[in-house]
């Protein structure tokens, strides 16, 4: 289970302090959380920060009743917390075989990398011993970057804008991953998206803007909020 408790972030913006996140506290105890919101809201923040990228200026963030407010992102992988860039990050040197069996370490010796890299669509035998480099592309290395979250099987799972990049095809093949890591899966999966297509395999949607907590429940009830705001909802349409 993971719990924020009044966690707010400041940065320094032209010499000047600027609040990103005001007291957020929630709890995610369960399946599958979307959080969405407009751009600039604090969403890709509040992600980093559950991660151990960002540290919170105040607050206390809780996992699994741990106090890992000021544990490092090493820590908090060991404990079982996964995060998927925005942007991922490119590997020169290392094969995407390479990657995907750092990743699986503690799960097996021998990975199903076949299976993994086809769950993300991509054929095992054109990637499997590519270089992560300027190589691939962007929507390439966020399946790889995918594959590796899923050889890892942790127990939360963040996912920040897992569509950028992605042409439609691979959008579809990503929607049926989020779907079976959450009927597999006994952990917790975080997607920071502005998709309705994925809001919608959500269990829970969390909206934030500027900086806090605007509503938060079921999908039933959030969903179709969203949706009846006027036919082009900023929350789901704008680039988030």
């Amino acid at each position: 289970m993971l719990e924020l408790q009044n966690v707010s972030c400041f940065v320094e913006d032209e010499s000047k302090e600027k609040e990103i996140l005001k007291n957020i506290s929630f709890k995610i105890d369960d399946g599958f959380v979307a959080i969405t919101g407009p751009n600039g809201g604090g969403k890709s923040t509040l992600a980093k920060i559950v991660a151990g990228i960002m540290k919170p200026t105040s607050g206390k963030i809780l996992f699994d009743g741990v106090d890992i407010t000021n544990k490092t992102i090493t820590e908090r992988a060991n404990l079982g917390i996964s995060y998927a860039f925005q942007q991922p990050v490119r590997f020169k040197g290392l094969t995407v075989k390479d990657l995907i069996k750092l990743a699986a370490k503690d799960q097996t010796e021998n990975p199903d990398i076949c299976g993994i890299l086809s769950e993300v669509g991509l054929c095992a035998k054109d990637y499997i011993n590519r270089e992560v480099n300027a190589s691939l592309s962007g929507g390439e290395l966020k399946r790889i970057e995918i594959a590796m979250i899923l050889a890892r099987g942790t127990k939360f799972s963040i996912f920040d804008e897992p569509e950028a990049g992605i042409d439609l095809w691979s959008f579809q093949s990503l929607i049926r991953v989020f779907e079976k890591m959450h009927e597999k899966n006994n952990g917790q999966i975080m997607i920071i998206s502005h998709q309705e297509r994925i809001l919608n395999i959500a269990d829970k949607i969390i909206v934030v803007a500027n900086g806090e907590i605007k509503d938060i429940g079921p999908r039933d009830k959030i969903l179709p909020e969203l949706l009846g705001t006027n036919t082009t909802c900023p929350a789901l349409t704008e680039k988030m």
